[in-house]
């Protein structure tokens, strides 16, 4: 087997063009020399593999969360409503006996407490949705009574003129956790559906 030695005036900026890729035989003759090109793109769909699949949610996180499932099936877009209200508690929820676990926010509208589910963990955990207690949001999104209680299932949740976390497409309550990276894509495009 012979050794190769990868020949990089930059090794920070891997230019596929300024590369080298030299194999030597074992008395350390130069056999051949390629652009390592084709080795650099491998090596960046391998990283780019990498990120998506890191970003990706696994299946069994979104259990119950499909397009397809009754708890989809309760989301009325038809029946949209917005209210503001102070942010209580943020939290994990399983929403159905059996679904994965989803994020969710307990906000105060007055003297009422709401649940307001937003989506499963394996889209974003509670933690990575940016609210805190205390914050003042407007939410959109349609009532539905799951597990025998009211909810409030999000589209998306504003805090001030400068953070929205959307989840849903207002205009049919596709939820973003079904759409290809594309359609995400275009959707971060176009904020004001």
């Amino acid at each position: 087997m012979m050794p190769a030695l990868l020949v990089c005036p930059n090794p920070e900026l891997l230019n596929p063009e300024t590369c080298l890729v030299t194999i030597q035989n074992g008395k350390g003759k130069l056999m051949r020399a390629l652009q390592i090109s084709t080795l650099a793109f491998a090596v960046m769909l391998a990283v780019l593999i990498g990120f998506n699949s890191a970003g990706a949610a696994d299946a069994k996180e979104l259990t119950g969360w499909g397009l397809d499932d009754p708890y989809h099936k309760l989301y009325k877009f038809k029946e949209s409503e917005k209210f503001k209200a102070t942010v209580v508690k943020v939290l994990e929820v399983v929403p159905i006996p059996g679904m994965s676990p989803g994020a969710a926010l307990e906000v105060r509208e007055g003297s009422e407490t709401i649940l307001v589910h937003l989506c499963p963990v394996g889209y974003a955990k509670p933690s990575e949705i940016g609210f805190k207690p205390g914050d003042k949001v407007t939410i959109r999104g349609c009532w539905a009574e799951v597990g025998g209680k009211d909810v409030f299932m999000a589209a998306k949740v504003k805090k001030g003129d400068t953070y929205e976390f959307k989840v849903r497409l207002s205009k049919d309550g596709t939820p973003f956790w079904t759409m290809t990276p594309e359609q995400l894509a275009k959707e971060q495009q176009h904020k004001d559906d």
